[in-house]
Parts: structure tokens; sequence; C-alpha cells
């Protein structure tokens, strides 16, 4: 591939012979790879209700304790108590702001249970959007379209590509619903397909280039 011309280094093309560092930027095809340094760990937990996202362990139930691992993680963002599902813990720090910027799209999907039967006119108003106050900006704002899917009568489903605080929450509030039970079921391609509720494992090699190069497709 650096015969080829295929190869930049610090967006000069690379000859044969070049020496690389962890610090130094390397694109292939004009796509740049990711610098993963070779101890870091990435976890894939199914949160069970009850867990706080949080690195503070003098909290109780918080995730560290929880998954127990022995090295220095954090969650890359973050479940509220009452919320189950997939949340991703590492110690790479440079992955974290990639996956969380909204504006990259990355998709999260999630698995609502409500109080009332859902109408054609809710369903229509959660794709749209919904006006709900956001914390971060201190103002009323229109969230994003979304893929949204009834289940059943009180379930549906639907894909975010934003992540406003307890957003899910808020939009079925202002349309006169109340959650009675949410679930994030897959972070990209990341999905909680034989992860039991409150177990966690490592990604795999698969998972992570996979999750690399739809990082990598958003820049």
């Amino acid at each position: 591939m650096i015969v080829q011309g295929r190869v930049k280094l610090n967006g000069v093309l690379a000859t044969t012979g070049m020496d690389v560092s962890e610090f130094d930027t390397v694109e292939v095809d004009g796509k740049r790879l990711m610098n993963r340094g070779d101890d870091d760990v990435y976890i894939l937990l199914n949160k069970p209700r009850g867990i706080i996202s949080t690195t503070e362990t003098a909290k109780k139930d918080n995730m560290v304790d929880y998954v127990g691992y022995p090295k220095r993680i954090f969650p890359v963002g973050r479940l509220d108590k009452d919320t189950s599902g997939l949340i991703i813990l590492t110690s790479d720090g440079n992955i974290v702001n990639r996956i969380l910027r909204s504006e990259n799209n990355h998709e999260k999907e999630y698995r609502v249970q409500v109080d009332k039967p859902v109408s054609e006119d809710f369903l229509k108003q959660m794709v749209e959007g919904v006006v709900i106050y956001n914390p971060a900006k201190h103002r009323h704002e229109k969230t994003m379209p979304a893929d949204v899917k009834r289940n059943s009568k009180n379930t549906f489903t639907i894909i975010l590509t934003q992540g406003l605080n307890l957003q899910i929450r808020r939009m079925t509030k202002a349309l006169g619903f109340n959650v009675t039970k949410l679930e994030r079921i897959r972070i990209m391609n990341l999905t909680d397909k034989g992860l039991p509720l409150g177990k966690w494992r490592l990604l795999s090699e698969t998972e992570l280039s996979q999750m690399f190069e739809m990082l990598d497709n958003k820049e």
C-alpha cells in the first residue's frame, strides 16, 4: 500500500522504512487509522436498573465497582439510574468524544414501554421531533428526527442520533405519556444479543474494527 501511494504519515505520502510513533497520524486511502494502545480495554455492559453511570467509587451502586475490572475504566456517556441496557466502558479516552458527538450521527436504539397505548399521532410526533427543555443550553428546542416503530400496544423502539439528558423521558412526557420501562438495546454496531442483563464482556476485534470504521466514516 505504501508503494502504491495509498498511505500518508502526518499528511505526507509515506515511504518504506519510516518510523511511526503513537503521536503520528496515519491515513490509508484517505481514512485516518485509530491509534489504539495495546493495553486499552473496551467493555460492553448490559446495565441493570439501579446502577449509576459514574466513576465515583464513593457513591453506592457505582458502575466501576459493579463491573469490578482490575484497571481504571470509565463509561462512554451515561444511562440514568432507572434505565437499563448497553453502555461502553473503556480505558481509551480518545474514543469517548468521537462516539458522543451528536453531529457524527451515531445511532443508539432503545426499547420503550409507556403507561398508555401508543397512538399513531404519538408515533408521528416522536418521528418528527418534540420540543423539550435542553438543560445544557438552558432553553427549549425541538429534537432531531428519529426512527420510531411500534412493537405492541404500549411499547415502541426508537433510534436516536443525539443524546440530550433524559431525552426519551422528556419527549414522552411532553406528549402526555410516562415511561414505565426503558432499555438501550444497541449502540452503533453493538447489540445486546447474547449478553444477559447485568452481565458484561470485552468487545471482539471484529466489533472494534467495525466501530472504528464507523467513527472514521463520520469524520
